[in-house]
């Protein structure tokens, strides 16, 4: 099985975390160049992340802050596009639980379900929820103010005919 390389990540074992845990995380310029790539962004100027980790009765919540200055590329005109992020998120997790399936074998999802994460291998990776979050944070179609997508004119369609047309026009002259 090949293992997905993460473009930043902080595991913390389970056994870490206690009554309490508390992590500012503020990646270095290589890592914020790989989340950048990852995130298809022009620049990740800065990012800080807040996370304080606490286990509740059926695994854990993370509650934290991100903050972030980007440059997304605006959609329409191309051009760079600094953004600011500065967003509280919550975050729950289970201990390894699988959805039940129904009778007929199929596991059965509300859209309005918000189902937490499942903790895998006994560890939750702060990195990997600090890009998400970012990524969360962005708008996934960056339109930069003033930006007016102008639709370009329908080409003419060109009949057989009309080039038969032109063929015989240019061999009479």
């Amino acid at each position: 099985m090949t293992q997905i390389q993460l473009p930043y990540s902080e595991p913390v074992r389970l056994h870490q975390i206690g009554t309490l845990l508390e992590r500012t995380l503020a990646p270095e310029t290589a890592d914020r160049a790989r989340i950048a790539k990852a995130l298809n962004l022009a620049s990740l100027d800065s990012l800080t992340v807040d996370m304080a980790l606490v286990p509740t009765v059926s695994g854990f919540r993370m509650e934290g802050r991100v903050r972030a200055e980007v440059v997304q590329t605006c959609g329409l005109s191309l051009e760079p596009m600094p953004v600011s992020v500065d967003r509280d998120f919550t975050v729950n997790f289970v201990h390894g639980a699988e959805p039940e399936n129904n009778e007929d074998g199929e596991i059965d999802i509300e859209l309005d379900d918000d189902f937490p994460d499942v903790i895998e291998d006994g560890k939750i990776d702060l990195g990997q929820y600090a890009v998400e979050q970012l990524f969360l944070s962005l708008d996934p179609f960056p339109r930069k103010d003033g930006a007016v997508f102008v639709q370009p004119p329908e080409p003419v369609e060109i009949s057989p005919f009309a080039a038969l047309k032109s063929l015989k026009d240019s061999s009479q002259g």
